[in-house]
């Protein structure tokens, strides 16, 4: 099966651009319904970080130290870099003795624009804490601590890293399909557009035990604070705030997006294939329209989805749509 074609660009009564891609909503008796094909290998990247953050809760490595639902929700975040995710990364690691340079995602400047003007202004340069996957290397190294593990916690085959395959491969239901170096320097572990979906739908109607619990405190901590999981004017925040805890959405980079829907038992997956984050925003958007979460209406949906292009002189330029099946 090839791409789905699912969003398209019009302009001028014609149809400009269109992204492709492959959608599964599953349950956990699996596929509920499909878009592409959900045999489809992508890398998660980012959208997956609630499965890399299962170790850090099942281990008890969180509750040694005390973390709370803001710690988890920065743990399963791609935040801003905005003060209020620095700050509090730069608590959680002074709590445990670690510093910035224990850190091994690399620095880059913050995408929150008050701390990038303040660090341009001052001259300054960017810390590890600045990066987006600071919360998940926090809690790296927390479970590198709470395990007495050496310093390079994102190497292959470090004890923390093999618990996350392990995790993986648990949850998607299948055997990883090779592994990449995301830009945070962490491994990222392959599968399919299908057991991205099913693994979600096991956040959605966790099991009892270990598992479950740790995977019902991490839907709970992004649900409780969607601004820590991405930050202001981010389609994640944007997306959970509107829906108002039903649900819980987690961008990737290569226009990877996740949901989870505990009122329905669902876990949803969509890659699109050019990589376009416009694209996957506005997928993840319709469908949430699609499984009855957002109304039509709501000002979120017209943000990424239904409302007009402009230009710069504010002028109506075109328009983003569905495509013809997509949702049903």
């Amino acid at each position: 099966m090839t791409a789905a074609r699912l969003i398209e660009l019009w302009r001028g009564g014609l149809r400009e651009s269109s992204h492709l891609g492959h959608v599964v909503i599953s349950d956990a008796d699996g596929v509920v319904e499909a878009w592409g094909n959900p045999g489809t290998v992508i890398f998660p990247r980012s959208s997956c970080k609630m499965i890399q953050a299962l170790p850090l809760v099942e281990s008890g490595a969180a509750d040694a130290v005390g973390l709370g639902p803001e710690h988890l929700a920065l743990a399963c975040g791609s935040h801003n870099g905005a003060r209020s995710h620095v700050d509090r990364v730069e608590a959680w690691l002074s709590g445990l003795g670690f510093e910035d340079e224990d850190l091994r995602c690399g620095a880059h400047m913050p995408r929150d624009p008050q701390e990038y003007r303040r660090l341009l202004c001052s001259d300054a340069s960017p810390c590890q804490v600045h990066n987006n996957c600071s919360g998940k290397h926090a809690g790296f190294l927390t479970l590198k601590r709470h395990i007495n593990a050496g310093p390079e916690y994102v190497e292959l085959d470090h004890p923390v890293q093999r618990a996350v395959r392990r995790a993986f491969e648990e949850v998607t239901g299948e055997t990883v399909a090779g592994w990449g170096l995301d830009g945070c320097s962490a491994p990222n572990f392959a599968c399919t557009v299908e057991g991205l979906a099913r693994a979600m739908a096991g956040f959605a109607r966790p099991r009892s035990g270990k598992r479950g619990a740790a995977q019902r405190r991490l839907f709970e901590a992004m649900a409780a604070h969607p601004d820590l999981v991405a930050g202001e004017g981010r389609a994640c925040t944007d997306l959970m705030r509107a829906m108002r805890g039903r649900a819980v959405v987690k961008t990737g980079a290569e226009a990877v997006f996740v949901a989870i829907v505990p009122e329905r038992g669902l876990g949803v997956a969509l890659k699109v294939s050019d990589g376009g984050t416009r694209g996957a925003e506005a997928a993840i958007t319709a469908l949430m329209v699609h499984l009855g979460l957002l109304s039509a209406e709501d000002p979120v949906v017209a943000k990424y989805l239904t409302g007009p292009i402009r230009n710069w002189r504010g002028f109506e330029t075109g328009e983003m749509r569905c495509a013809s099946g997509f949702p049903n």
